[in-house]
């Protein structure tokens, strides 16, 4: 490992410096560590040994207490939590977005029982969660038209009373401020492209940043290696297939004796309908046609 100094700038966190580098702004954190060319599929270590000064980088790294990938909400929450229970500890949190809530674009319905743990005074501290969940509706659709099932036979999960109508983007918009204002660190527009190991074999951090890749994994010509991101403990709140959380599973055999995982697909729209057709704060759930009895829907009818 090369150490050098970083960029000599004044403030914690990341600069800018040009399309395509990322200055540290904290030399209190920063080295840099010496970066193996990818490997080629087919390659061998001697190969990669033989093409090592044509294709090695210098990768920056820092390192933090705590370092989250994904600024949803469980990483943003994460990172709340830990502030409050030790202001002292470094939290860093990746988004890959280009700014935090910008691939959370998911209206829902949310049970505030948790804000009520994690910020107890969340509905005097500005938060986009103001309309409450009025009427629960449900229907069989059929080609001819519905049936309105009645609420009663319907699981306590389909209750939303006391549940609030949101945008999930501007939910984690404003628990990203909430982070912020705690000293959390927040890097928009910094996807984790790998795990960095340590020597024991644990998660020792992420490589955040990177890119210019040819198709194989080669450094291409306007190749980046990115930063490395170092954390005493690393937590994954990618989503549910993320990638370094597929890489994780696969090295510790994580999804060894389990059931395979299972997924559905759907898709979501915004639509801005007529002023008296809109009922605000209603949620309407749908079985059956055009797509049979295993497929369904909803409506959330957000603010006007």
């Amino acid at each position: 490992m090369a150490s050098s100094a970083c960029h000599p700038l004044t403030q914690g966190g990341f600069e800018k410096s040009s399309p395509s580098v990322m200055a540290c702004k904290n030399p209190r954190l920063c080295r840099r560590v010496l970066v193996d060319p990818p490997k080629v599929r087919g390659q061998t270590d001697d190969d990669q040994v033989k093409g090592r000064d044509m294709t090695e980088q210098l990768r920056e790294s820092m390192d933090y207490d705590v370092v989250i990938v994904g600024a949803g909400p469980a990483g943003l929450s994460a990172a709340i939590r830990l502030k409050q229970l030790n202001a002292d500890l470094e939290v860093v949190v990746l988004e890959k977005g280009s700014e935090v809530g910008a691939h959370i674009l998911s209206g829902a319905v949310l049970d505030p029982s948790g804000l009520d743990t994690l910020l107890l005074d969340w509905r005097s501290m500005g938060a986009p969660i103001n309309v409450p969940v009025k009427h629960d509706k449900f229907y069989f659709l059929g080609p001819a038209g519905k049936v309105r099932i009645p609420n009663w036979p319907m699981p306590p999960l389909m209750s939303n009373h006391g549940n609030y109508i949101v945008s999930m983007g501007n939910v984690c918009r404003w628990m990203a401020e909430q982070a912020e204002g705690l000293g959390v660190e927040i890097f928009p527009g910094m996807a984790a492209s790998e795990v960095v190991w340590g020597e024991d074999g644990r998660v020792a951090g992420v490589v955040a940043g990177e890119f210019g890749k040819n198709a194989d994994g080669t450094p291409g010509p306007n190749y980046e290696p990115g930063m490395e991101l170092r954390g005493k403990y690393v937590l994954l709140g990618e989503g549910a297939r993320g990638s370094l959380s597929k890489q994780v599973i696969a090295k510790f055999g994580l999804d060894d004796d389990a059931e395979p995982a299972k997924f559905g697909l759907g898709m979501k729209e915004i639509w801005e309908v007529d002023p008296d057709k809109h009922r605000e704060g209603t949620v309407t759930h749908t079985m059956g046609w055009p797509l049979g009895r295993n497929a369904g829907g909803w409506q959330l009818h957000l603010p006007s």
